[in-house]
């Protein structure tokens, strides 16, 4: 089990990337809307609004499974299994709970 150190740390910044993760997800939902045909742009631009709307969705995606994450995460940080891997049942090093808080994997156990 963690200090309360590390866990106020640790809750802190998963606090943080979930207001980041939010601003990220509205940004996002902005960029993919709908391009409306009516707009006076060339068939080439077209085609790269399109591309790029659809990197757009991906990026958007990811946003909202990594807030989803976030979010469960921060439910389990008072539960005693909180930061041990969930595959090999070993501590996760501080650094990577910092790093990526949404992770409930190890280094080696992610990969």
């Amino acid at each position: 089990m963690m200090d309360e150190k590390n866990l106020k740390e640790i809750k802190e910044k998963i606090i943080s990337e979930i207001e980041k993760t939010k601003k990220s997800v509205i940004e996002y939902r902005e960029i993919t809307k709908p391009i409306a045909p009516e707009n006076a742009i060339g068939r080439i631009s077209r085609m790269d609004a399109i591309n790029n709307k659809s990197v757009a969705e991906a990026a958007l995606r990811k946003a909202e499974e990594k807030l989803s994450k976030l979010k469960y995460v921060l439910t389990q940080i008072d539960e005693d299994d909180f930061g041990i891997c969930l595959k090999c049942k070993k501590a996760i090093p501080l650094g990577r709970i910092l790093l990526m808080p949404q992770s409930r994997h190890c280094v080696n156990c992610a990969s």
